[in-house]
């Protein structure tokens, strides 16, 4: 199980970069000063295959109260 802290100030930036046809290169920033005592950052590379689309995904947990899916 997984406990997620945050606050109302959290700030999340996401940065795609599709590098060539093969790779797409995310950047994710989280910002929230009052639980982190700086932003940090976190990089990955996905391989998309081709004739395929890229999904958009969120969190289905506690769907009900519309605290993952920004509702």
């Amino acid at each position: 199980m997984v406990l997620a802290t945050r606050s109302e100030a959290l700030h999340v930036v996401e940065r795609f970069h599709r590098r060539d046809f093969g790779h797409l290169d995310v950047q994710v920033t989280i910002d929230d000063p009052k639980i982190y005592t700086k932003p940090f950052s976190v990089k990955f590379s996905e391989l998309p295959l081709p004739d395929s689309d890229i999904l958009e995904y969120f969190c289905n947990e506690n769907e009900r109260d519309g605290t993952h899916s920004g509702k």
